[in-house]
């Protein structure tokens, strides 16, 4: 498991949604987030969500050229940090991240992982309840994801 594990607020927001928030300290512990993400949620985060500057802020504006400044923060921090863990959905900071040689997950990775942990029982009810949100999946995806799971 990552020392660190950097949440973006999609994952946040999502988890929330859904109803299954407590799903991502079940498999991770203790978050990481920054002020920008914090204020781009909206709402009062539990104590196992730590919030965490960036000491290099120039590096986090030249992130914002290429991705959000919460996204921008999440990379930013993270490279401040060692052996972390990013979780992102947009695809843009995803490549980003990956180009910056970050390990990521995305929403569907947590659960998968939560499955993988026995924490739930199946994948589909909670892909179901992700996709009645606004989340945007190909088919393609969510068919993998099933088929990873024996589902």
């Amino acid at each position: 498991m990552h020392k660190i594990v950097i949440s973006d607020t999609s994952t946040l927001i999502l988890f929330s949604k859904i109803n299954e928030f407590d799903l991502l300290e079940k498999v991770y512990g203790q978050l990481t987030t920054t002020p920008e993400i914090a204020e781009e949620f909206g709402e009062e985060l539990p104590e196992w969500i730590a919030v965490q500057s960036v000491k290099d802020t120039k590096y986090q504006k030249f992130l914002e050229t290429q991705v959000d400044r919460g996204e921008a923060s999440a990379l930013a921090l993270a490279a401040e940090l060692e052996d972390v863990l990013l979780l992102l959905d947009d695809l843009k900071a995803r490549k980003l991240a990956s180009k910056l040689m970050f390990k990521t997950t995305g929403t569907l990775g947590i659960i998968h992982k939560a499955k993988e942990q026995s924490i739930i029982p199946k994948v589909k009810p909670l892909i179901e309840k992700l996709l009645s949100t606004n989340f945007r999946i190909s088919s393609e995806v969510v068919n993998e994801i099933l088929k990873l799971n024996n589902e």
